[in-house]
């Protein structure tokens, strides 16, 4: 298939199917990370927990999920990608139930642990899964499509999970989701095939040997490089704002849901834009856009102080067009960095630095917020420019990463290894 940007391939019926599944299980995993963070204006006085406790319970599912992901980065390629994905998105769903029978904070912690011991692969495995079954100038759209399930959970998931958790306590959200997962199982059994070209590939046989290999090769240390920043951005600034709009912009409780679902709309239909600009102009260019947008909306909205509600869903919509711009392009862009035989390993180790990268953000976050006597959090602002720093860093970051993987195509001369099965209309 053609490189150049600009040309579009279609995409078969099974690969349509395969998308819309990982989208839905992406809404579910993420509908259960992102539903702690708005309920932070409400679990901190009912827990009776301040700001840094809170970044931890953040952060305890974050590094249970990044140790997760390095202890299976070696077994990750010696699996049906079908089977493996079955077992960890079981185990999530048991840590999600937990979530929903917790009752004070230890419990909560626990709980959270367990669930992200199984979510921290879930994902590393959905993108080796993309990268098997789409072609690179296929993955921009594809990744547009299943990163809308941040947006989905926007719109639908969260301000119906601050809805439960008004009337019927923190952990009824936690309960739906569980409720969600096993309908999302059921449609994995029974509409994805296996996913096992890459055996035929000879995978490494030894884990411990596989894992040295896959963290060694210079290209992929500037990949996991990368990906420590991206997380850094994102995982800094999210876990504390429903507080900030609640405390400092004067949001309401009342209100937040709606800032959550215009914002979530917003995201929804431009996600797949993006992702089909990504393919069309280039990934990077979209990037370097993205950190444009990101950048300036960062800056104003950490200045803010009592704003009235719709500039506020104003200024949170810029803001995640230019987030999604970065996630999109740069999850379409690293996807090219790792070999047909190190794809799983890859993916897993990337998924574990992600994880622990934003646990310490979100402790640092804590660190650097506090809380004055009426509730509204302090420094803020400076949070901000942490996070404009780490995108300057990693926009010049991409820019090497796109020299190593498009020119000459020495990543993209390895096709997706089930393309032949996945182009037949199934």
């Amino acid at each position: 298939m053609s490189t150049v940007p600009g040309s579009l391939s279609a995409f078969s019926t099974y690969q349509k199917r395969v998308v819309a599944l990982l989208a839905f299980l992406q809404f579910s995993v993420i509908l259960d990370f992102m539903t702690l963070s708005p309920l932070g204006a409400l679990l901190m006085p009912r827990l009776h927990i301040g700001p840094a406790q809170f970044g931890l319970l953040v952060s305890s599912y974050a590094f249970a999920a990044g140790i997760s992901g390095l202890l299976t980065a070696g077994f990750a390629d010696r699996f049906d990608r079908k089977k493996l994905l079955l077992f960890f998105y079981s185990g999530f769903l048991l840590g999600t139930l937990l979530c929903g029978l917790a009752r004070s904070y230890a419990s909560l912690m626990f709980a959270r642990t367990i669930t992200g011991v199984f979510a921290g692969v879930i994902g590393a495995i959905v993108f080796a899964i993309i990268t098997d079954l789409f072609a690179y100038e296929q993955r921009g759209r594809v990744m547009g499509v299943v990163q809308t399930a941040f947006s989905a959970s926007s719109v639908a998931g969260i301000p119906v999970g601050l809805y439960l958790s008004n009337h019927w306590g923190w952990n009824a959200p936690f309960l739906l989701i569980a409720a969600i997962c096993a309908i999302v199982g059921t449609w994995i059994v029974v509409a994805i095939r296996p996913i096992d070209a890459h055996l035929r590939l000879r995978p490494d046989r030894s884990p411990l040997h596989h894992l040295v290999h896959t963290v060694s090769k210079p290209r992929y240390l500037l990949g996991f490089a990368t990906t420590v920043l991206l997380s850094t951005g994102g995982f800094i600034l999210q876990p504390y704002a429903s507080a900030f709009s609640v405390y400092n912009l004067g949001i309401s409780l009342a209100q937040l849901p709606l800032v959550y679902m215009v914002t979530g709309v917003i995201s929804m239909v431009t996600g797949p834009l993006i992702g089909r600009m990504a393919d069309a102009l280039g990934k990077f260019r979209v990037f370097f856009i993205g950190c444009v947008i990101t950048i300036a909306t960062v800056i104003i909205y950490t200045n803010l102080g009592t704003t009235p509600l719709l500039w506020v869903i104003v200024v949170n919509s810029v803001l995640y067009v230019g987030v999604f711009s970065r996630m999109i392009s740069s999850s379409a862009l690293l996807s090219a960095i790792p070999t047909a035989t190190d794809r799983g390993s890859y993916m897993s180790i990337s998924s574990a630095i992600q994880q622990v990268s934003g646990g310490l953000a979100a402790m640092v976050g804590g660190m650097i917020v506090s809380e004055s006597a009426t509730g509204t959090l302090l420094h803020f602002d400076r949070v901000g420019y942490v996070l404009v720093c780490t995108t300057l860093i990693t926009l010049l970051m991409m820019h090497f990463i796109r020299d190593v993987v498009e020119p000459g195509g020495a990543a993209l001369a390895v096709p997706a290894v089930s393309q032949v099965e996945v182009n037949l209309d199934g």
